[in-house]
């Protein structure tokens, strides 16, 4: 009868050892398979302030030097990659209409975008913004702007869409 007791112990003892055990074994594995941090490439003014910043100061060089100081210029690639938008728009069934934003768009100097950073204006029809976020995302992984610079570059413009441009008032009339 001495005995039973000490088994109950012995038993207990290597049960507790073996849930600790697991639960040390769990933990030291769960650290190293944590999903790495990718911050996001899109987003709105005022979410990640100090961030923004930072990526203001590393794209110095705007589209107007790099279209040599050509205001027309700039404004057609500007206004051409916003039609691009539109266009990239349909082809996912995404509403742009009525959206009206404030827009930083950041390039790579090859022209692929890197940043779009925006802030709906009062304006703007309302939606979800993080739809619209999903969107410019999709779109800055697939356009690049037909455009070479000797560094990265960008543009801090304003966007309402459907875009009426000089241009399209010309077709129109």
């Amino acid at each position: 009868m001495s005995l039973q007791p000490h088994n109950e112990y012995m038993f207990t003892s290597r049960f507790i050892l073996v849930i600790f055990l697991s639960f040390y074994i769990f933990t030291l594995f769960g650290q190293n398979t944590k999903a790495v941090y990718a911050p996001a490439r899109v987003f709105v003014i005022g979410e990640e302030e100090k961030r923004y910043e930072s990526i203001l100061q590393q794209y110095s060089l705007m589209l107007f030097q790099v279209c040599d100081n050509s205001m027309d210029e700039a404004y057609d690639h500007w206004n051409n990659m916003l039609r691009d938008m539109e266009g990239f728009a349909k082809t996912q069934n995404f509403d742009l209409k009525g959206i009206k934003i404030w827009m930083n768009v950041f390039w790579k100097n090859d022209g692929r975008i890197d940043y779009i950073v925006y802030h709906p204006k009062p304006n703007s029809r309302n939606m979800d913004y993080q739809e619209l976020t999903r969107f410019f995302s999709a779109f800055q992984q697939q356009y690049q702007l037909p455009l070479k610079a000797s560094k990265n570059f960008s543009h801090y413009g304003s966007a309402s869409f459907p875009i009426f441009n000089k241009a399209h008032l010309i077709q129109e009339k």
